[in-house]
């Protein structure tokens, strides 16, 4: 396992950072060390997910307490401009009795009170990889002990959390309390919008090298996991857009124009709360430049006969109408048709594949 860089500068030129989910990781590796073994570290290395790298993650403080330790952690989001950038993670770790690991929300952290999400209702808002990555931290602990204690109790917390989360989607999404524990890979991505546009750019350059045959576009990672599972694809075929599929689109079609030629397919695969989106035109899919997504899946299954009931989320939709083949499919033709609008002269063909966040192909 190889040490992860974080003074390696992004493709964009900016610095990367590590999510709350790392600095939650990062707390209960040093919170457990100083328990079993007395040691007060002051930085821990983390692994991050798919086991290939490992972190080495600053610890501000540690207190010892009866039964394990409290440890803050601040986190460095580098030059992306996050919320919770400089946020104070508090972990506390104690032992118990029970078998199995008990997850709780302590002060500033949320708990989820809508369905929808990857999280269930009553649970503290924090997310599954951050969990995983927790249970790693745990066992790397544990390995060498001769009878490890049966369970644990970790307590997650942010200092200010309350009033961070107020910047944050939480409130609309129904995470009540606090933020999130968030991170899919355990690093953030600096994304500032000028910078994460010109990173678009460089990416699509990147991805049409060697006069490419086919691209995707993603807002999120569910397209490099396509890719690399279903399509066999080179990674740097993947373009990650996030909000600015119509700037990524744009960029592709001067990048064509310039190279003189057509791209014979693109792929558009991602969650349907996105891109969804498209089908009313809204190319700018950031909350703040177009409305929730879940009136256009609403309408569409209105006029299908489908009836959604309270529908608060588009995730909520994916999961429990996964089985309704005819939305899903309705909704990526749609789709389809304002892509090819935009898309006619300079791609051959356009594939649209629709995920909910668990990874369940939602179309044909």
């Amino acid at each position: 396992m190889k040490p992860y860089d974080l003074t390696e500068l992004a493709p964009n030129g900016l610095r990367r950072g590590y999510t709350t989910g790392s600095c939650a990781t990062a707390g209960v590796k040093a919170a457990l060390w100083s328990y079993f073994y007395g040691d007060v570290l002051n930085e821990v290395d983390i692994t991050l997910p798919g086991g290939e790298c490992y972190l080495q993650v600053a610890i501000d403080s540690l207190e010892k307490i009866v039964g394990g330790a409290v440890v803050k952690v601040i986190k460095d989001a580098g030059d992306d401009p996050d919320q919770t950038h400089r946020a104070t993670i508090v972990t506390k770790v104690t032992v118990s009795k029970e078998a199995g690991i008990e997850f709780r929300a302590g002060e500033g952290v949320g708990m989820v009170k809508q369905a929808g999400l990857q999280i269930p209702v009553g649970e503290p808002a924090i997310n599954p990889v951050p969990r995983q990555m927790m249970e790693m931290a745990i066992e790397e602990v544990c390995a060498d002990l001769e009878s490890p204690p049966l369970g644990f109790v970790i307590e997650i917390g942010c200092e200010r959390g309350k009033e961070i989360a107020k910047r944050t989607f939480n409130p609309r999404l129904g995470i009540i309390g606090g933020i999130s524990i968030l991170g899919t890979s355990g690093i953030v991505e600096p994304k500032s919008l000028a910078a994460f546009k010109a990173s678009i750019a460089i990416y699509i350059n990147v991805a049409l090298s060697e006069k490419a045959q086919e691209v995707v576009f993603s807002p999120g990672n569910l397209g490099q996991r396509f890719a690399r599972e279903q399509l066999q694809l080179q990674l740097h075929q993947v373009v990650q857009v996030s909000n600015f599929m119509g700037y990524a689109l744009d960029h592709l079609k001067q990048k064509l124009e310039e190279e003189g030629r057509r791209l014979p397919l693109l792929w558009i695969v991602g969650h349907p709360g996105k891109l969804a989106k498209l089908i009313d035109g809204h190319w700018d899919t950031h909350s703040k430049c177009s409305p929730a997504a879940t009136g256009i899946v609403d309408r569409i299954a209105g006029e299908l006969g489908i009836s959604l009931g309270g529908l608060n989320t588009v995730e909520q939709a994916a999961v429990n109408f996964a089985d309704e083949e005819k939305l899903w499919q309705v909704m990526a033709e749609r789709i389809h048709e304002q892509v090819c609008g935009r898309m006619s002269s300079h791609v051959e063909e356009v594939r649209i594949r629709l995920f909910s966040m668990a990874g369940h192909l939602l179309n044909a």
